[in-house]
């Protein structure tokens, strides 16, 4: 579960839950959603919308059926049967809920680790989401939508090593130590599954 940005960047993750589980108890029992449901998020007070004098309007986040109706926190209208003006409000909340999904969208594209079922331990799986979310944020910030870095960069110090037909590890070397952390930094390994 995560909070995105306009900017298709993670604000908040959640990892950890069973597929099983609904979008709504998850969110009620994550840290962010016992804030919000507690008011404890210091989110500003209602405030005009432009080319308006009157009828405040809270600042909101955007759910989908699963989720709980709350002061901050829209829903679409449920059912089939609905007015046209509650039919085009949940067109507009779905157009401004796509957001969420081009995010995870863009982070299963750019780490394909996420494409496949992860063969490792759910706790090991719950910190290379944790580190795929990072690291989105961190390339999104970088390059922006702009992605002529990463391609044009010369790859060649990088080790090829690794033994079996699923995984090839690749050690990272000087290249993106130096790149990524500056002179000096500690190696680190990455495992493409």
């Amino acid at each position: 579960m995560a909070i995105v940005d306009a900017n298709l960047n993670f604000v908040v993750i959640d990892v950890g839950s069973y597929g099983r589980e609904g979008d709504s108890n998850v969110f009620k029992e994550c840290a962010f959603g016992k804030q919000l449901y507690e008011g404890k998020l210091n989110i500003p007070e209602p405030v005009t919308l432009p080319n308006t004098s009157t009828n405040p309007q809270p600042y909101v986040f955007i759910g989908d059926e699963a989720f709980a109706l709350h002061a901050n926190l829209l829903r679409p209208y449920p059912g089939r049967n609905l007015t046209d003006s509650r039919r085009v409000f949940n067109y507009r909340l779905s157009r401004a809920r796509r957001t969420v999904e081009c995010a995870f969208g863009v982070l299963a594209n750019k780490w394909r680790v996420l494409h496949t079922a992860i063969q490792v331990e759910p706790d090991f799986t719950d910190d290379i989401i944790k580190a795929c979310c990072v690291l989105h944020n961190f390339v999104r910030k970088r390059d922006g939508i702009n992605y002529e870095d990463s391609e044009t960069h010369n790859l060649e110090d990088i080790e090829a090593r690794g033994t079996g037909t699923r995984s090839h590890g690749v050690e990272v070397r000087d290249y993106f130590a130096n790149y990524f952390m500056g002179p000096g930094a500690v190696d680190f390994q990455y495992d493409m599954i």
